[in-house]
């Protein structure tokens, strides 16, 4: 079966090296935000428990081109909707659509649900509809007007991790934070900082790596109940992550951070406990111009305030110096920062090794990363 991990733009690279990681095949980028990929239902069932970057698993139902909602109709009513969709199951649709000639979202869902219907009326030989039972959502997405016509599997986004209770200002989304510990060259192996930690994310997420912890282990599926996932594959998946997590929560983890704000930092600790890491991450309330690390080298992370709003600019410009001196403070660290800022380097003192361009939310972010500097000791 065709399957499709939805991914935020700057997310795809790294959503198809772990699913060549996971063993798929047929790994494909899609035209617009997300990568192909084939499998078995139990294999996109494991897809949706450990994939730290994607947004959603979807079930592939057919791609076509479509310039016209006759074209639309005739391709929807077409699919093999009652080979998933079983007689009284529900099925809400949502469409977006970009660059097409279809360019009404609220027509499309109509003209989808209309056909949907009229396929499992024929089908099932009922007059109607009743969709009284399980949720099968829709997904609708035309872009150059090419119709990608998909069910949503995971349900809500995949970033919910199913531990956090309330998110505080301006969070990192679990996806991205994944994205940004995968790509800055951390391994589990090395100690890892954020001295800007807020409510936790970043250091959540490195938890969760260094412990072989699956992200979607305690949470639910739109597709847990579909008679298309076996309960005895989706058991024997779940009991698999949580015997890794058991095994890895026991190997020496060095994830640490702080932050100036106390109330974040309650936050912080309150999620901790949510996600079952009091005790193995430490975090403390410090100004990260007093921060010093007596180990011989690590990984620097944070997402600073970038400053966005006017009156915001001088103390984001201070943090951004801050950085800087922290990093010179630790020869053999290295630094990486996620920033809006154009002015980072020039605040922070420093010349980025390596950059990579993200979306956090709607504002488009460069990871700047920093190499270890060699230390002095001989």
């Amino acid at each position: 079966m065709k399957w499709l991990a939805k991914a935020a733009f700057g997310l795809e690279g790294q959503v198809s090296r772990d699913l060549k990681r996971l063993g798929f095949e047929g790994v494909t980028p899609a035209e617009t935000g997300g990568v192909f990929f084939d499998g078995s239902p139990a294999q996109a069932y494991e897809a949706n428990l450990w994939m730290r970057c994607a947004d959603r698993i979807m079930l592939v139902m057919g791609q076509e081109k479509v310039t016209t909602f006759d074209d639309l109709f005739e391709m929807t009513r077409a699919l093999p909707w009652s080979d998933v969709i079983p007689r009284d199951g529900a099925f809400p649709v949502q469409a977006h659509c970009a660059r097409s000639q279809l360019m009404s979202p609220s027509d499309c869902q109509a003209i989808v649900k209309k056909a949907v219907a009229e396929h499992m009326k024929s089908r099932y030989r009922v007059a109607w509809c009743e969709e009284s039972g399980q949720s099968y959502p829709i997904d609708v997405a035309i872009h150059g007007d090419m119709a990608t016509i998909s069910l949503n599997t995971s349900g809500d986004a995949l970033n919910k991790r199913g531990y956090r209770t309330w998110n505080g200002e301006a969070p990192l989304r679990e996806t991205l934070a994944a994205a940004l510990l995968l790509g800055c060259g951390w391994r589990p192996s090395l100690p890892l900082y954020d001295p800007c930690c807020g409510t936790g994310t970043l250091l959540i997420e490195g938890a969760f790596i260094a412990a072989d912890r699956a992200p979607g282990l305690t949470r639910s599926f739109a597709c847990d109940n579909w008679p298309l996932f076996p309960e005895r594959a989706r058991t024997a998946l779940r009991a698999q992550a949580r015997e890794r997590y058991e095994k890895g929560f026991e190997r020496p983890m060095r994830v640490m951070g702080s932050d100036i704000d106390a109330g974040a930092l309650e936050l912080c600790r309150r999620h901790l406990r949510q996600a079952g890491l009091s005790g193995r991450v430490t975090v403390e309330q410090k100004d990260l111009r007093d921060v010093t690390l007596a180990l011989p080298q690590g990984v620097f992370i944070a997402n600073p305030p970038y400053g966005e709003r006017l009156g915001d600019r001088r103390s984001a410009a201070a943090v951004e110096r801050g950085l800087g001196q922290l990093y010179l403070r630790h020869p053999g660290w290295s630094l990486s920062a996620i920033s809006s800022d154009p002015a980072f380097e020039r605040n922070a003192g420093l010349r980025a090794d390596r950059r990579r361009r993200f979306y956090n939310g709607r504002l488009e972010c460069e990871l700047l990363s920093f190499a270890p500097r060699p230390s002095h000791h001989t």
